[in-house]
């Protein structure tokens, strides 16, 4: 069973974490587990068996649980109060740094992980609305994606996880273009946002030495046969059908880009050439309002979670980038977050 690649899916308005097994090309439900309403982001720290996430209910705060890997089982190991909600957490360092990034506070946070404990933080940013934090493998630069401000701050991560500003600090986006979620490709050179309002993946390039990046080309990832509009802070996308992207991955081990779009509910798989951005050579239809979703270690298999549906959906990348539905499964109401252990 410790072979067993798991699936933890966050569930934010019923607050559970619904362990999945995939194997043979099907989800097994093993555990449904209870933690507090707002679970909506978590980082996994596989050496240690630890999962860290963030809750809204009773409290904000992050919460650090044990997976039972036999079992799926998760216990309450620590949780720590955070003074506002957080939309995003990951970890560096072989876990030992954990990065968290709050929407509604502004601000982006560094705190020690030491034997599962979390310290006190040791760096701040803050930039309006902050939605995802992200680093290269080393843990030696960090990218916070900031919603409101149209950009992306990039910082150096000191020793001890203090934060400074890269020269330049940000690299901005197009005005109104809603900056969402970043994924960083496995040779870190690239750099693949998503934006919520225009609904594109824009390519940075990444400077190794420096860690700065510089802005390249963008590809419209939603479904254009569709009307969508563009949209903006504090508008209803579905009830103006206005774009609304959510989440960005990597597939086949960077040979392909995927990203969701929750008004029309669909997943764009973009082709890569050398890690410049192609031509959308998949738009699939998925789960209703798909939120997160997260992509195997095996880079071929993905699993995609519905906020309207309180599910998840299993797909097969193919080497031409086909997605394939493979099986599905019920999870919990506001089904909005996933990652592998």
């Amino acid at each position: 069973m410790n072979d067993t690649t798991l699936v933890l899916v966050g569930n934010a308005k019923a607050g559970t974490i619904s362990v999945l097994a995939l194997r043979d090309g099907s989800l097994e439900m093993l555990t449904d587990n209870a933690v507090d309403v707002g679970t909506g982001t978590f980082a996994v720290d596989p050496v240690r068996g630890l999962v860290h996430t963030a809750v809204k209910e009773p409290e904000p705060a992050i919460v650090t649980l044990v997976l039972d890997r036999s079992t799926g089982a998760l216990t309450e190991e620590s949780r720590t109060p955070v003074e506002d909600p957080l939309a995003y957490l990951a970890l560096a360092r072989d876990g030992e740094l954990l990065l968290g990034a709050s929407y509604h506070g502004g601000w982006g946070v560094t705190w020690p992980v030491r034997d599962g404990a979390i310290g006190e933080p040791v760096g701040r940013v803050e930039q309006t609305h902050i939605h995802c934090v992200v680093t290269d493998a080393l843990g030696r630069h960090a990218y916070w994606v900031a919603l409101g401000d149209d950009l992306v701050a990039q910082t150096v991560i000191g020793a001890d996880g203090e934060l400074e500003p890269l020269s330049p600090a940000t690299v901005s986006v197009d005005a109104g273009a809603g900056p969402r979620h970043l994924v960083l490709s496995g040779n870190d050179r690239s750099a693949y946002l998503i934006t919520e309002f225009t609904g594109e993946v824009v390519r940075f390039e990444r400077d190794d030495a420096t860690g700065v990046l510089t802005r390249g080309e963008s590809v419209a990832a939603y479904d254009r046969d569709k009307g969508l509009k563009t949209s903006r802070l504090g508008a209803d996308p579905m009830e103006e059908h206005l774009i609304w992207g959510a989440d960005v991955h990597l597939a086949q081990f960077g040979r392909f880009v995927l990203a969701t779009e929750r008004t029309e509910s669909t997943v764009a798989v973009i082709d890569l050439d050398e890690g410049a951005l192609g031509s959308v050579v998949g738009l699939v239809p998925t789960e209703a309002q798909p939120r997160g979703f997260a992509v195997a270690p095996d880079g071929r298999h993905v699993v995609v979670a519905g906020e309207r549906s309180g599910g998840v959906a299993l797909y097969e990348v193919s080497d031409e980038g086909v997605l394939t539905e493979l099986d599905r499964c019920d999870t919990g109401a506001g089904a909005n977050w996933v990652r592998f252990a």
